[in-house]
């Protein structure tokens, strides 16, 4: 029996990249996983049969963020599937924005809506249905804390937003022994960093320069640390900012 049987997640953005490898992790672990999705319902639903080809219970969840409503509809669903949850992944974002000379108004707004305020009421309104004992992960990233690519800047700026959120919230839901934490994750080879690990010949081997291990991530990298938070064996740890850049800050 998996250390999280008779638990329930809910992983943002999971039908891919990092999402889909904390959501098959945590269905490893034994937990019943609801795998949400914007757009991508096929790609939601090759992570829920990859999930229980492996023994686990899944579910899909279908609501695009960054609209009015967006928290609203995505928990109606969700209480069609289950009454409660134990572990909230909040990883669900846009991942790249444009330089500071380029970003216009839409833009800048769009990926604050999805990355932060998204993350923000999905909490504001699920507290009610997350139990006492419970987790709530935060998917950040490295440049919250590094200028190393100040192309995107916006980005950054979204992830340091809820950085300050999980700190804040650690606080208003420690009395209930819920725990709080931000991971923060480096380069890590998905999908959607495939052009930056392409763009020439070298790209791969810089990016793996970043790192003091000196490889690119996987997402099995960040998906372990997020179950370890999950897991009783995280009680201890909240407010947190968790450095998952394999040594990219040093």
């Amino acid at each position: 029996m998996g250390v999280l049987a008779g638990r329930t997640a809910l992983v943002t953005g999971a039908s891919r990249g990092i999402g889909r490898g904390i959501a098959e992790r945590l269905g490893r672990d034994g937990a019943r996983v609801a795998v949400h999705y914007g757009r991508n319902e096929a790609a939601a639903k090759e992570t829920v049969a990859a999930i229980e080809a492996a023994g686990g219970s899944a579910f899909a969840i279908g609501v695009e963020l960054g609209a009015p409503g967006d928290a609203e509809a995505l928990w109606k669903e969700f209480d069609r599937h289950a009454d409660g949850l134990d572990i909230l992944v909040n990883n669900a974002g846009i991942g790249n924005t444009r330089p500071i000379e380029e970003i216009d108004e839409a833009e800048f707004d769009r990926v604050f809506a999805v990355n932060v305020k998204a993350p923000f009421l999905l909490v504001k309104q699920g507290m009610t249905r997350l139990r006492d004992g419970g987790r709530v992960i935060n998917v950040s990233s490295g440049l919250a804390r590094s200028a190393k690519m100040p192309n995107l800047m916006a980005y950054a700026m979204t992830k340091g937003a809820l950085d300050v959120f999980s700190l804040n919230l650690s606080k208003v839901l420690g009395p209930r022994n819920i725990t709080v934490n931000s991971v923060a994750p480096g380069v890590i080879a998905t999908d959607g960093t495939y052009e930056l690990l392409h763009a020439s010949e070298d790209a791969r081997d810089h990016a793996a320069a970043l790192s003091a291990l000196g490889r690119v991530g996987e997402t099995a990298d960040v998906a372990d640390v997020v179950a370890f938070l999950a897991s009783d064996g995280g009680r201890w740890v909240t407010g947190s900012w968790v450095d998952v850049t394999g040594g990219s800050q040093s």
